[in-house]
């Protein structure tokens, strides 16, 4: 059962509305610490695979910046950071975005 109160912590996220936080929590992401050491990408793998179809890669975009947002000290957060289209892929990088490889704070 999803909890309206697990849905309004998420939907503190920026970028995350209903819509994403019930994403969310279809794959097992209740609240803001179950984002903690999470892979955007292996989110993105998941939701895709709770839907049965490839889903839009801005969920994508979006989960790279609810990661970045529960990891890094609020007082750390860089605005631009907070803008999921900031976080689209990088062509010179292919489809892992500018933060191959690298923790979500360190990007």
């Amino acid at each position: 059962m999803k909890s309206q109160k697990n849905i309004n912590q998420l939907t503190d996220i920026p970028g995350v509305g209903k819509s994403i936080a019930n994403d969310l929590q279809n794959i097992g992401i209740k609240s803001l610490n179950d984002l903690i050491g999470k892979d955007p990408e292996q989110l993105y793998n998941s939701s895709n695979k709770y839907a049965g179809k490839v889903q839009d890669r801005c969920l994508l975009y979006v989960f790279r910046t609810a990661v970045y947002y529960v990891n890094t000290d609020k007082k750390k957060h860089k605005p631009e950071k907070l803008k999921w289209w900031n976080w689209k892929d990088s062509p010179r990088l292919g489809n892992r975005g500018s933060c191959l490889g690298k923790f979500p704070t360190l990007c």
